[in-house]
């Protein structure tokens, strides 16, 4: 690769601090992700969270893959309307939620939406607000395999959930949803054995429960479990963050060979001491939950080192500070884009090293239509 593909050669009309779409590593992305489970589509369910690019959900479905995992209503109404066959809302509904779930499936018939219950109290509310409005909803039971965010465990109280599932007229019971995110690490062997350990009693319980539902599905993992997971023909894998890749999962998922296709694009606004450079990359622009030397790698800036962030400004220490203006441009790698890309409201798309259109990231709104 070209050791400057990143820069952009009129980046006069991208603005700062920014997000830069380069649409080759992207299409890429796609290609490499459909390829890795050898061309089978159905046993892909991307995560929209990443992107949340109504655009980008055009470029997915154009490759074949027609089922989606999503984070909000939102993210589950642009794939809706960009012809998405199947969505599964991986968070269970709370509040106007479940009505704004349930009219989301009244207005979009052509999609199969689905949503995720871990008790019988949440099924028994969905259940009764799907038969008041006359309508089925699709439901999956999120397993607690370990990593103690979400789901129920495997135990008598799925049994229940299970059971109770039975008199729910209104609901449709898909399969399991199994969630493995805390599971990182940068030796596959290690991770892929630590996976397969927090999934066994799951894939166990699934066996048994095909023998009543043969069409159940179980849905596992994300990005970093994904090359474990699609060794298992019955799983469905719902990678996110290797649509886009960043440098957090380039350094710990080495055997997944994805390319950077989100950069942020900053400038250097100020040289307020010798040694010191100042760009307007502040933490409004990108993802902050990890430590001040894990949210940005700057491709274009050599031994330096980002000492602090505010709202709207990055104080970054350089070694030969001379050769640096006010205006130059640099490029980052975010360490975490799926946060970052949620800090802005569109992108910049680079074709050939030149910007020739701009997307918007409609679904960063926790509110749309619905």
């Amino acid at each position: 690769m070209n050791a400057h593909w990143f820069e952009i050669k009129n980046i006069e009309t991208v603005d700062s601090p920014s997000i830069a779409l380069y649409s080759e590593h992207l299409k890429f992305n796609i290609k490499e992700m459909i390829s890795l489970v050898n061309g089978q589509t159905e046993r892909l369910m991307p995560h929209i969270k990443t992107n949340k690019m109504p655009r980008v959900m055009k470029l997915l479905l154009e490759s074949g893959i027609s089922r989606f995992k999503a984070s909000t209503i939102s993210e589950a109404e642009i794939a809706a309307e960009a012809g998405a066959k199947a969505v599964l809302i991986a968070h269970q509904l709370v509040g106007p939620k479940m009505d704004r779930f349930l009219r989301l499936t009244e207005h979009f018939p052509d999609t199969e939406f689905s949503t995720l219950v871990d008790n019988v109290d949440t099924a028994e509310l969905l259940n009764q607000k799907a038969k008041e409005k006359e309508l089925t909803a699709n439901i999956y039971i999120d397993i607690n395999n370990g990593m103690d965010r979400s789901g129920i465990q495997i135990g008598p109280g799925l049994d229940e959930l299970i059971n109770y599932l039975k008199i729910c007229k209104s609901l449709n019971f898909k399969g399991l949803h199994a969630y493995d995110g805390h599971l990182r690490d940068p030796d596959f062997d290690v991770r892929n054995q630590k996976i397969e350990q927090g999934v066994m009693d799951v894939v166990v319980y699934f066996d048994a429960l095909k023998i009543d539902y043969p069409q159940a599905q179980l849905v596992c993992g994300g990005t970093p479990s994904f090359t474990s997971h699609l060794l298992q023909e019955n799983r469905i894998t719902s990678p996110g963050t290797c649509v886009l890749w960043d440098w957090g999962y380039s350094e710990k998922l080495t055997e997944q060979n994805f390319k950077y296709a989100a950069l942020l694009v900053t400038r250097i606004i100020s040289k307020p001491t010798e040694g010191i450079i100042t760009v307007d990359l502040g933490h409004k622009s990108v993802a902050a939950e990890n430590p001040i030397d894990k949210r940005v790698k700057f491709l274009n800036l050599d031994g330096y080192e980002l000492l602090s962030q505010s709202e709207e400004h990055g104080v970054i220490k350089v070694k030969e500070w001379d050769k640096y203006k006010v205006g130059d441009v640099l490029y980052g790698i975010p360490y975490h884009i799926c946060p970052s890309i949620n800090l802005h409201d569109e992108v910049s798309v680079i074709e050939n090293g030149k910007k020739m259109d701009t997307w918007e990231i409609a679904a960063r709104k926790r509110k749309l239509k619905f």
